[in-house]
């Protein structure tokens, strides 16, 4: 059997440090028999000299474009805009399944470049579970931006740019600090609060001294009888940790905001779940992602009611981008090792089945 190569791109979304490899799982797909190539990036969290230092070949910045078509390219955002055919596979999230703005356009490349996309959202074990995800330290990372929103809100001022923590102490004792000491007395509610990304957010309020009585822990049960909530105004901070696949009813809605008037209690909305352009966004309250220079947008109430923040960044895991970073490449590490038997192992098949009936939908969309 050939070698397989293996091409670690760099990232191109502002502030993303994150890694889909780490030197500790190339390390182990090298002594697998794999060629890692790693692009060189000062972005990254993990430094160039400590890929190379376990036998990975550094290449330049941005240079997969010209890497051998046999090399699969392994990111983790999507690719910047752009209408240059793809002819690698390529691994990531390419946030185009579920028809996010400028979907069809995106597999489009794939389509005239002949590549091939197995997309990380859909990587799946034989039980339907994902084999890796961000989610524990997206809503981990979620809750803490959402607490130090709140911070802010109380100081009357607006939650300013927002740096990577060294590790999840660091960000822990960051957070308590800026609520001078304890979050003692706040409020929180999460939905999603049984997956990943729920039992991160709660991981947090918890570890920031919220009492267990004031993190209401919400899940399908309590949801099932379809939104909008009061409770959700009942609350300092609103974390949503949902995995969206279809229609639900929105759980918060704007006349729901103005109706309450003064009697409002939230002050900060955290969609970890991020379905910003999704058509079923249960959250219609804004219409942008927030970055981490800007991490807040204000919900437009149209009137002389208190504030309301949103935070929408779609890469939150990156404020611990190496704890982060080392947990989810090691867990998808078992699947990248059948890379070289992907044409009959069930999680690539799956995928690349699934990247095809995609595929032809965006053929049709896209009238080619």
């Amino acid at each position: 059997m050939s070698t397989q190569r293996l091409w670690l791109r760099c990232e191109k979304k502002e502030f993303e440090r994150r890694s889909a490899l780490t030197p500790t799982t190339a390390k182990k797909l090298i002594d697998a028999g794999f060629q890692i190539s790693v692009e060189r990036d000062e972005q990254r969290i993990f430094d160039d000299v400590e890929f190379e230092a376990v036998g990975c070949t550094l290449v330049d910045n941005s240079s997969w474009p010209t890497a051998p078509t046999d090399a699969l390219i392994i990111g983790l955002k999507e690719l910047p805009a752009s209408e240059e055919p793809l002819p690698h596979t390529h691994i990531q999230f390419a946030h185009c399944y579920k028809r996010q703005a400028g979907w069809s356009s995106v597999l489009a490349r794939f389509y005239k470049g002949g590549g091939t996309l197995y997309d990380l959202e859909f990587l799946t074990d034989a039980t339907g579970r994902r084999v890796a995800a961000f989610g524990y330290h997206a809503g981990f990372a979620g809750a803490a931006a959402g607490a130090l929103a709140l911070a802010a809100r109380r100081s009357g001022e607006k939650l300013g740019h927002l740096e990577p923590y060294e590790n999840e102490t660091a960000m822990i004792e960051g957070v308590k600090n800026t609520l001078g000491g304890s979050a003692k007395g706040v409020k929180a509610l999460v939905i999603g609060a049984l997956g990943r990304c729920g039992r991160g957010a709660v991981d947090l309020f918890r570890k920031i001294g919220l009492s267990e009585d004031d993190i209401l822990k919400w899940d399908m049960a309590e949801t099932a009888k379809g939104g909008p909530f009061q409770e959700i105004l009942d609350v300092d901070v609103f974390v949503n940790c949902i995995y969206l696949s279809s229609f639900i009813p929105p759980f918060l809605g704007k006349d729901q905001i103005i109706a309450a008037g003064q009697n409002r209690r939230l002050s900060v909305v955290v969609d970890v779940s991020c379905d910003t352009t999704n058509p079923f966004n249960p959250i219609p309250i804004y219409s942008i992602n927030t970055t981490f220079s800007e991490p807040t947008v204000p919900v437009d109430l149209g009137q002389d009611l208190p504030l309301l923040s949103v935070i929408s960044i779609d890469h939150l895991p990156t404020l611990l981008p190496r704890e982060a970073s080392e947990q989810f490449s090691n867990d998808l590490l078992p699947s990248l090792l059948e890379l070289p038997r992907r044409k009959t192992t069930r999680v690539w098949t799956d995928a690349e089945k699934l990247f095809h009936e995609k595929q032809k939908e965006a053929i049709a969309a896209e009238g080619l």
